[in-house]
């Protein structure tokens, strides 16, 4: 097997390499390899890996001129991952980039590196959802997860087939022949099946890639250390700290979570619980005796991705934006279930639009939080008070939150009302906050030192995320504040009065009712006019 040098590459310390590649194939190859770095000089090997890494796909490639100042972040970072990848995982990495053909562009060569590498997939995903990014490196950034493709047919049927054996069978389980659609650790299949004596229905596995299990562990490793490198003073990146310990954290989360798929299936019945007495609104159905640990079937959904439907048609567009906020925030906030649960993942690639329906199709549940009745109270009073511009409402509501963590808040009380009253005064008289307003408020706080409930940074991701997805769907006008207050002044007139969870009866002596007005004239100006 011949190797080529990647075409105007240097190879640096690395060109004896490829006269002794000449004479192997590719398992001696990556044997070869694997044994020098684990020889003496295998921390320089590892070095030198890396900065010929930095050549094979330059950062500029990666991160365009708008965001210059992050390509020595970006730079190092790759340099990290690969420096301190496994031995094994490294060796067929830099195998992998010899047996390339020397014409291969950075993109593809990059696309090769991530190769079964969930974590430095994840972070991909997440940061090509980031909107505080460059839109071109969103762009490149969706078109490596498009391009994403490490695990065959035949490697996901043999798993279906030994997770279900006779089931498939009993069920009448018929496995299309190709991968429907790939993330980074699992991987989705089309099939048929029925119920003894019943018509055949269609639905999809979801599959645990066979690889996950073996480096979930060090990746999950090696971001934590990533996230200490990249944040560290001696790395001088002091305007990325936030930025990179928010997403750090944010993968770790996610990747801890797609892999627990029995948590997920609880988790979809949970939702189609809630979802049952809403229209326009439904989930997947769990197919639950074609389950297993690390297999999922499901119904097969039918949709457009939601930020593609009525392109032509603003109205309907709007009308998705309302149905967004509905089933994604209203609908959970205003249960009177004790907890309820919160998809905590909302991009758009998680969201179908059922056109001839006219339903919302909510994805992938491995990702949510459960929010408390009281802690669901407490956001409600925070985004009316903010609606309402109530700084003495606020200030109380956030005080519950804080104080909700544990009782080491108590001293930073001083901290809250100093940071509410700065935003208020800073506040033009003419805008109009809302929830949005609210989260940053609690940014802020938080970075003063004041901590909240961990489900409480989930639900401000859950905002953020869907304001994104709302913007692209409908404009900048959607405000999901109003969407809220109407769809809950709606089930209270709905019932003559009688529901109003999470709120309670107490809770309205608290609203300056001279000032609802204000909002009133907001939500129904024909009302008024």
């Amino acid at each position: 097997m011949e190797t080529a040098s990647p075409a105007g590459i240097d190879l640096g310390a690395l060109a004896p390499w490829a006269a002794l590649f000449s004479a192997l194939d590719s398992p001696a190859r990556i044997a070869a390899v694997e044994s020098t770095l684990r020889g003496r000089g295998g921390r320089r090997w590892r070095a030198e890996i890396g900065l010929w890494i930095g050549r094979l796909v330059p950062v500029e490639i990666l991160v365009p001129e708008s965001a210059a100042r992050w390509r020595p972040l970006v730079r190092d970072a790759f340099r990290f991952v690969f420096e301190h990848l496994s031995s094994a995982r490294l060796a067929a990495k830099v195998v992998q980039q010899f047996e390339l053909p020397a014409g291969t562009p950075p993109e593809q060569r990059l696309l090769h590196l991530v190769t079964r590498m969930p974590g430095l997939q994840k972070v991909g995903q997440v940061l090509a959802r980031n909107r505080r990014l460059a839109p071109k490196l969103r762009l490149a950034l969706s078109e490596l997860e498009n391009g994403m493709s490490d695990v065959t047919p035949g490697e996901a049927r043999r798993i279906i087939e030994a997770r279900l054996g006779p089931r498939l069978a009993e069920y009448a389980v018929e496995l299309d022949t190709v991968i429907l659609s790939e993330a980074s650790v699992s991987a989705v299949v089309r099939f048929t099946w029925s119920y003894p004596g019943r018509e055949r229905e269609q639905g999809v596995f979801k599959v645990l890639k066979p690889y996950v299990p073996l480096c979930f562990g060090e990746d999950m490793a090696l971001l934590r250390k990533l996230g200490v490198f990249l944040t560290s003073p001696q790395r001088g990146y002091g305007f990325a700290i936030r930025d990179v310990e928010e997403m750090i954290t944010e993968v770790l989360l996610l990747l801890e979570h797609e892999l627990d798929f029995r948590r997920e299936q609880a988790t979809l019945g949970e939702a189609a619980k809630m979802y049952r007495a809403s229209i326009g609104i439904r989930v997947p159905r769990v197919i639950a005796p074609l389950c297993a640990g690390d297999l999922t079937a499901m119904s097969a959904e039918a949709g457009v991705k939601v930020t593609e439907a009525f392109p032509r048609s603003p109205i309907r567009r709007a009308r998705i934006a309302d149905q967004l906020i509905e089933a994604l925030i209203a609908v959970p906030f205003f249960s009177r279930e004790h907890e309820a649960v919160f998809h905590a993942d909302p991009h758009a690639g998680n969201l179908l639009y059922d056109e001839t329906n006219r339903e919302l199709v909510v994805l992938d549940w491995a990702l949510a939080e459960r929010l408390s009745l009281e802690s669901r109270r407490q956001l409600v009073l925070l985004s009316v008070m903010m609606t309402l511009r109530n700084p003495e409402g606020v200030r109380r509501a956030i005080h519950d939150l804080a104080l909700a963590a544990g009782p080491r808040n108590h001293s930073l009380l001083p901290v809250i009302d100093d940071c509410c009253e700065r935003f208020f005064t800073q506040l033009p008289a003419d805008s109009s906050p809302g929830t949005l307003d609210a989260m940053r408020l609690l940014d802020r706080i938080a970075l003063a030192g004041v901590h909240f409930p961990p489900p409480l940074f989930l639900f401000r991701k859950i905002v953020l995320t869907l304001d994104g997805v709302l913007y692209d769907i409908a404009g900048p006008n959607v405000r999901i504040d109003e969407v809220i207050a109407r769809e809950f002044l709606t089930r209270c007139a709905a019932s003559l009065g009688l529901f109003h969870a999470p709120l309670e009866w107490r809770d309205f002596a608290t609203i300056p009712w001279a000032t609802v007005t204000y909002a009133f004239q907001r939500l129904y100006p024909s009302t008024t006019t």
